[in-house]
Order: structure tokens, then C-alpha cells, then sequence
């Protein structure tokens, strides 16, 4: 088998795009990457499995997008879109129908947080659960590996139960996650999807030579009948999604089950979630059990339809105390939907499991994780340890300090399992700058050239472009299930000068590790020039410093702001991750795989820039401090000076300023607004000064067409129309032209 380095929607993706001929898409973040790889291949003129090119068709809505998919499916073509949040709701009443009429579908979805006092972009589960009536099933995969690899067996599995699968995955956290991953070959695919199944779908369409009538309108005395007929399918289903996932073991060897359990065989503390945080609460049992504490986690694969029995069997019969974790809210419920699911399979399937079976478990519920909330292996064990109480709270919640209903649990942010052979950094950059980019290219050189295995995962800013990213870059010689972000890491890279001081960025550096710079300044003068209470954070760690001009570098030769393949350069110079000839070698690589589509002049800057970064990456002088206390603020940076906000509102000053300085989950709930409502003009103290340039305005080139006042996003430049005799009190430097109107 052959390995590549995919994020969650590409590895979905180019499993989908093979195994159906219409799909039918519309753009929501984080789902849109899918769509727009089918649509690039489908452009190219990529054959399916089948050898024809599918039919790729962009609507106007998700609502479109459904009549699209359910139209075609009833035609007998095999069909599938990609979705998330209020994109798969528009859907529902098409869902339906489609599982109404028992019609072969699988639609992938990266879920996402639903509006609701606030728009989030950011992943849990509420937008599947709200699908959780409409009669489909849910397959839900935890890791990029699972994403492509469930993308598969929900196929079969759609094919053999008649069921339509929405198979979800985590919004972000999986999706946009890269990993070394296993490919599944053309071949498997053909050999796991039965023409027979094929074929009997496609009998199924509607056609004028085998004419039905498919959508009749029923009455009181026959309709409730009619709906209970399904119940055999959905039955089945369980069953035939395992002969599914067996089917996929026996070709790629990689085995899974409706219900994996992990952990010590004879635990009595189990915790029962779904999603990526599977892939931490793994990581975390492992460290637990090796201290001696008998516990495990179980994952959920398939959540409708549940089967209460495989559940049960699948526990430990030792457990005495089970923690089920959802990754929604649901207002005024007795619980969350896998919460209810659990206390209804231990009522009924418990004390039939043997004729011995032990006294049944307690279990509580908790939600964790909402709209990508961090979810930590501490989190886990405050969850596991909650369990170790006589009486333990349930409907708690986890990673959050819930101050008004006191449902949180208390965490040890102490507890820390990344492994000590793992090398991790964090990368700081400007979204547009190429640092992404940059990242994104250093994980494919090592994930796919060397044995190691390799994760990224990037936190975006909502602003997007002009904001902040971070890059978490993890390699190692073991799969990584670390799927939160890097907690201790041996290099942080800091590639905007302006990012110093704003927020602590040394936090998560390691001892002894490795400070990456781009600075505007000499190297003689970076020291001086750091936060006081930066430098005394590089001394008491024993941290490397180095530093680049990158950006005047990349100006030189004619890269502009990009900056990437400079910044990559001294990346792979420090962090010795490979040997270094080898890793210019890739990067180079890289570049003429990159750029050649732009031509052999910017291939031949971006090649010059690998040398040219090398020879000005210098070490930094560091003097000595003074010893003493430095104050230092709630952001972590050194407290005194002029304080901008010192003016601002109580809002803008208690519940603004912790998020511009990346401290916002450190707010309690009783800081935020119950119900959305945030006051007007608070923008104007979020004065971010992040930019290296801005647009400067030439009245004696300007033809006064105002486009750059319409396209600045910033509002830098900006056009009025006055009488003469009012400019004659401007101030000095203030520039106007006669208008030409």
C-alpha cells in the first residue's frame, strides 16, 4: 500500500469522488475543500472507478444541492455531497424522503457547531444530531485514516442495508488535519463494492421501462403501517455494517468495529464518546494504564442505527462506572443524545449479557469540545477520576470553568502524555504570509520521505486572511493520536515581529528548546528589543534563539510577502528533524513541484531563497538581565507603559481583551453574553498594528476611480468630498486632491 500525507477532506474525498457518478455541491467552511476537490478532478477529466468522469454540479443552496442528490439517486445513479452545520439542515426534509424511500446514499459531513446566540465556523456535533429522526444512519470516523477509510465501508454498507449513511467526522479537528495515511487502492475499492450491489441499485431507479409510482400521498388508515415496515432494514443494518468494516479489514488489514473498546480488559472506569476525541482519550487510557489504574475508553463507530446489544458486549464485564461524553448541547433535554442512548442500552441489554452478569454500571453524562474547544488527555483523566467518586456529578462539562452552574470539572493541567521521542513545534504566522503553506509542505516531505509519522494541524483565526495562524507540527516514530494541540514544544517559530508582545508565545516551549525569529533587526539589537518578560522566559528555559530577516529577503528577491520557503528553510536548519541535505533536497523538490506552474522565474527565486535563507539565519547575542520580579499581566506579557485599553468599556476591557490576547478560554461562562448580544463600537479598540505595510494613497497618480476605497478591507483609505475651506484647517500632512466629479 501506498502512504501520503491528506488532510481529512481530501482523504473523504478521493475515496468519494471514486465511488459515485453525480455529486452535487455548494460551499461551507469546513466541508468546501471536499467539494472542490471533486470538482478540480472532475475538471481535469479524472474517471471514477468505472472509468467515466462524474457529474460535478455546483447549486445555489444546500437545499438545491439535496434535490440534486435525491433526484439522481431515484434515477438510479449512484450520488453523494459534502456538508456541514446549517448547510446539512437545509437538507432534512430531502433526508427524509431519501431514507423514507430507502435510497443507497452517503453523504459526508465535517461537523460543525450550529448558530445559535452566536455563529461559530467550528466543530461538534449539533448539526448531525439534528438529523438523528430522519431515519439515516450515522457512521461516525475519529482520525484521518477513519475518514477515508469509513468513506469506504459506509459505501458498502449503504449498498448492502439500503440505508443512506451520513458519515461525519469532526469539523477542523479532522478535516483540516493532516496525517501520513494509509491509501486504499483502486483495487480494494473494486473488490469491496459487488457489481451485483451496483446493479440492484440501479434497478431501482425510477425509468420508463420499468414505470412505478415512487411518492404517494397516504392517509390516516394506511400511513402508520406503511412507516413501521422499515423496521427490519434498520434491524439488519448493524450487522451488515459490520460485514462491511470485516469486508474492509480482510483487504487493507486495518480492522475496526461498531463499537472499539481499548484499555485494560478488566477496568472499572470507562469513558464512551465519539469523534476525534476517541483518538485522545486512546492516548490518555495508555499513559493511565501504565500507571496502574484500570480504565479504558470505548468509541463509538456507528451511532444510528444503535445497537444496544454490541454496545454492551463490547464493555468490559468489570466496569462498575461509565462517563459518556457528547460533543453537543441540547437545551432542556433529560441528556445528550449518546448519554440517552447508553442509560437506555445498560437498562436493556445489560442484565442479558450473561446469566452472571455483574451488577450493572453507574453512568453519567458530560458534554466537552463545543465548537473546537480543546479537548486534552488532563481532560480525560478529570473525567476518569470523576468517576472514582461516590457520588459523581452527571450532566457535567470539561474544558471550560463554568461558574454559574458549577457543572465543570476540575483539570490537572499537570497530566501530560505526549511522548518524549516525538519532535513538536508551534508556528506563529499571518494568515496569506505562506506560513501554512510552508507547513503544510514540511510535513509531506517527512511523512512521505521518511518512516517517521507526521500531523499539522492549524488553528485558524474567523477573520481569516490579515489574522492569525498557528501551525502544530507534530513527527514521530509511533501513529500519532494526539489530536489537541501541542502542549510542550521544542521549537516555536514566531514569523510576524508583531505577534511579541501581544501574547505569550513561549508558553508551550519546552526547556532547552528553540526560538525561530523573524525579525526586522540586526541581530545585535533582537535582545534588547524583546519584552522583558520574553527574555526572562528564554533565560529560565535555556532556549536557542534565532533569527531572520525574512521578510526584507523575500522583498530582495522578488517574493514579495512570502515569505514560506525562506521561513521552511531555517525550519528544517534547526529543528534537525532530517539531515539537513536531505531536507534541502525535498524543499527543493518541493519548489519545482510548487511553482512550475508559475513559470522558471519564480521556481528559480524560491530556489535562490533556500541558499540565501541559510547564510542569513544567525544565532542572537543575548546580555545579561538585572535580576528582579518583572509584573507581569493577566496575557502574560510585562505590565507597564501606556495601556491602550485603559479607557475602554468594562466589556471591551473583561471579555475583549482576554480573546486579542489568546486567553479567551481562560473567561469563565458568567463573562459572556447569555444570549449573543454583544455591545456596538468595539472594534475600534481591537487596533491589532499587524500588518509589515499598508496602502498609501498618491493624490498626484490618482484618477479618482475609487476602487481602492470600495475594495480595502481595513477601511486605510478612505474618500470624501469637502469644501475647499474646510481643508484649511487640516493638519500637516493631511493630503486631498480637487475632485474631478
Amino acid at each position: 500500500m501506498s502512504r501520503a500525507c491528506l488532510d481529512g477532506n481530501e482523504a473523504v474525498a478521493r475515496v468519494a469522488y471514486r465511488l459515485n457518478e453525480v455529486m452535487a455541491i455548494y460551499p461551507i467552511t469546513p466541508a468546501t475543500p471536499m467539494g472542490e476537490w471533486a470538482d478540480s478532478w472532475a475538471a481535469a477529466g479524472r474517471p471514477n472507478l468505472w472509468g467515466t468522469v462524474p457529474t460535478v454540479v455546483e447549486m445555489q443552496s444546500e437545499a438545491g444541492v439535496a434535490g440534486v442528490v435525491h433526484g439522481a439517486l431515484q434515477a438510479g445513479a449512484l450520488s453523494t455531497t459534502f456538508t456541514a452545520s446549517q448547510g446539512l439542515l437545509l437538507m432534512i426534509p430531502n433526508l427524509y424522503k431519501i431514507a423514507g424511500e430507502l435510497t443507497a446514499t452517503v453523504i459526508h459531513v465535517a461537523s460543525r457547531a450550529l448558530a445559535t446566540g452566536a455563529l461559530s465556523i467550528f466543530g461538534d456535533h449539533s448539526d448531525v444530531m439534528a438529523t438523528r429522526g430522519s431515519g439515516c444512519a450515522l457512521l461516525c470516523s475519529a482520525s484521518v485514516q477513519e475518514a477515508g477509510d469509513f468513506a469506504a465501508i459506509a459505501s458498502l454498507a449503504t449498498l448492502r442495508s439500503r440505508l443512506p449513511f451520513l458519515h461525519f467526522f469532526d469539523g477542523f479537528r479532522t478535516s483540516h488535519e493532516i496525517q501520513a495515511v494509509e491509501l486504499i487502492a483502486d483495487d480494494d475499492l473494486r473488490a469491496l463494492i459487488p457489481e451485483s450491489l451496483l446493479e440492484a441499485h440501479r434497478r431501482r431507479g425510477l425509468s420508463p421501462d420499468q414505470p412505478v409510482i415512487r411518492g404517494t400521498s397516504q392517509n390516516q388508515d394506511v400511513a402508520f403501517q406503511a412507516r413501521e415496515a422499515v423496521n427490519g432494514f434498520y434491524a439488519a443494518a448493524p450487522e451488515l455494517v459490520q460485514q462491511a468494516m470485516d469486508a474492509f479489514a480482510a483487504l487493507t488489514g486495518r480492522a475496526y468495529h461498531l463499537f472499539d473498546y481499548h484499555g485494560d480488559p478488566a477496568a472499572e472506569r470507562v469513558v464512551v464518546l465519539m469523534g476525534s476525541g476517541c483518538e485522545t482519550a486512546h492516548e490518555a487510557v495508555d499513559a493511565l494504564c501504565a500507571a496502574g489504574e484500570r480504565v479504558g475508553v470505548l468509541k463509538v463507530r456507528l451511532f444510528r442505527p444503535f445497537s444496544a446489544e454490541r454496545l454492551v458486549a463490547a464493555l468490559p464485564a468489570s466496569v462498575r462506572a461509565i462517563a459518556v461524553l457528547d460533543r453537543c448541547k441540547e437545551p432542556g433535554s433529560g441528556g445528550e443524545p449518546l448519554y440517552l442512548d447508553l442509560v437506555n442500552a445498560v437498562q436493556e441489554a445489560w442484565p442479558a449479557r450473561t446469566a452472571a452478569a455483574a451488577a450493572q454500571p453507574r453512568l453519567i453524562g458530560g458534554r466537552f469540545g463545543l465548537a473546537s474547544k480543546e479537548f486534552t488527555p488532563a481532560m480525560v483523566k478529570a473525567v476518569l477520576d470523576e468517576l472514582r467518586q461516590a457520588k459523581p456529578r452527571n450532566h457535567f462539562t470539561v474544558g471550560i470553568h463554568d461558574d454559574l452552574s458549577h457543572s465543570s470539572l476540575e483539570i490537572d493541567e499537570t497530566f501530560c502524555t505526549e511522548p518524549d521521542d516525538d519532535f513538536r513545534a508551534i508556528v506563529y504566522g499571518l494568515g496569506s504570509d505562506g506560513t501554512v503553506g510552508a507547513n503544510k509542505n514540511a510535513i509531506h516531505i517527512i511523512g512521505e520521505s521518511t518512516p517517521l509519522h507526521a500531523q499539522g494541524y492549524f488553528v485558524y483565526d474567523s477573520k481569516k486572511s490579515g489574522s492569525v495562524t498557528v501551525s502544530h507540527l507534530r513527527f514521530g516514530p509511533r501513529p500519532i493520536r494526539s489530536t489537541y494541540q501541542v502542549q510542550r514544544a521544542h521549537l516555536v517559530a514566531c514569523h510576524q515581529w508583531d505577534f511579541i508582545g501581544r501574547f505569550d508565545l513561549l508558553e508551550a516551549a519546552l526547556p532547552g528548546g528553540t526560538l525561530l525569529l523573524n525579525s526586522p533587526w540586526e541581530a545585535t539589537e533582537i535582545w534588547e528589543r524583546l519584552p522583558e518578560v520574553m527574555r526572562r522566559q528564554i533565560e529560565a528555559k535555556q532556549l536557542r534563539v534565532f533569527a531572520i530577516n525574512a521578510s526584507a529577503l523575500a522583498r530582495e528577491l522578488g517574493l514579495g510577502g512570502r515569505i514560506n520557503t525562506i521561513m521552511q528553510t531555517c525550519f528544517f536548519s534547526l529543528a534537525a528533524v532530517l539531515p539537513l541535505e536531505q531536507a534541502l533536497a525535498a524543499i527543493r523538490s518541493a519548489i519545482r513541484h510548487s511553482y512550475a506552474n508559475k513559470g522558471e522565474r519564480v521556481v528559480a527565486l524560491n530556489l535562490q531563497a533556500v541558499d540565501a535563507a541559510l547564510a542569513r539565519l544567525v544565532p542572537v547575542t543575548m546580555s545579561t538581565l538585572t535580576a528582579g520580579p518583572v509584573a507581569v499581566d493577566s496575557a502574560g506579557m510585562a505590565a507597564g507603559g501606556p495601556d491602550p485599553l485603559a479607557t475602554a468599556p468594562a466589556f471591551v476591557r473583561q471579555v475583549i481583551a482576554p480573546q486579542l490576547a489568546r486567553q479567551g478560554d481562560r473567561l469563565p461562562v458568567s463573562a459572556l453574553p447569555v444570549d449573543g448580544t454583544f455591545p456596538c463600537s468595539t472594534a475600534r479598540w481591537e487596533k491589532r498594528n499587524i500588518a509589515e505595510a499598508i496602502p498609501v494613497w498618491d493624490p498626484d497618480v490618482c484618477v479618482q476611480c475609487g476602487k481602492c476605497v470600495m475594495v480595502c478591507p481595513h477601511a486605510v483609505i478612505r474618500a470624501k468630498v469637502v469644501e475647499p475651506q474646510e481643508l484649511q484647517a487640516a493638519p500637516s500632512g493631511f493630503l486631498s486632491a480637487p475632485a474631478r466629479d
